[in-house]
């Protein structure tokens, strides 16, 4: 048990590293979860990586907050709107195929990957004329969407809130990816209390874990502060190349 659980804190922090900086953590966390507790059920490996993954995203969030300006109202009501989502899709999950969805998902991902290569403007800031009832409707419907899609399948959606926030509401990749980290604690949490509810979280795994994913969050976001937007545009390209290879051998594999 030692081993395995070594190794599962190793993969916690590259994962809370990878997250903090423009999600994706989950690419790294889930799959070593997988692969070095088989015995367990996967509904049971899932819940235990959300502890985790919430410590790693609220600490970078923390961190986020003191450097970057935030729209915390926006913010809050693109979170509750994630937190419905999420139930619903986590609900979904014994209902629809992910077989059919993955695929869908994964030419999105083929696109956005494009996109953001050969746009090198992308992930600057620009002015965006929405009102501010504007914001709030796709703020919300992005909320609810990429929610649903955390529920029902999970891997890069903090990527794909960084990815909304940039190109409808203006973002950069700085102030995307720390807005970003708030929606992800409230997509979290709901898979924390579904999971919670059913009694599939381990306990002596996910806590130790979650104190290795605080501290890549923390060199995580110190990198990124440092860095700037030019260094995380690089970083969420790497991890959008690594979320079409993953859905790629879900879907081909």
């Amino acid at each position: 048990m030692l081993l395995e659980l070594l190794l599962l804190c190793l993969a916690a922090f590259c994962a809370g590293f990878i997250d903090a900086i423009v999600g994706g953590g989950g690419l790294l966390q889930t799959p070593a979860i997988l692969v070095i507790l088989p015995q367990y059920p996967v509904a049971t490996l899932l819940g235990t990586t959300k502890i985790p993954s919430i410590s790693g995203t609220a600490f970078a969030a923390w961190r986020y907050s003191r450097h970057v300006a935030i729209d915390w109202r926006l913010m809050a009501y693109v979170a509750a709107l994630a937190f419905g989502g999420a139930v619903l899709g986590a609900y979904c999950v014994t209902l629809i195929d992910n077989a059919v969805i993955k695929p869908v998902i994964l030419f999105v991902l083929i696109g956005v990957a494009a996109y953001s290569y050969f746009n090198k403007s992308f992930g600057q800031p620009v002015a965006v004329e929405h009102s501010r009832l504007q914001q709030m409707v796709v703020g919300m419907l992005a909320g609810l969407i990429i929610g649903f899609y955390d529920g029902l399948i999970g891997p890069g959606t903090g990527t794909f809130f960084i990815l909304v926030f940039i190109a409808l509401l203006g973002y950069d990749f700085l102030h995307a990816s720390a807005s970003a980290k708030l929606i992800n604690m409230a997509t979290n949490l709901a898979a924390i209390c579904y999971f919670a509810g059913t009694g599939h979280i381990l306990y002596e795994f996910a806590i130790p874990m979650a104190v290795c994913n605080m501290g890549g969050a923390y060199f995580g976001t110190r990198l990124a502060l440092l860095k700037g937007n030019k260094f995380i545009r690089v970083f969420f390209l790497v991890v959008v190349f690594g979320t079409i290879l993953r859905l790629a051998w879900d879907v081909f594999g």
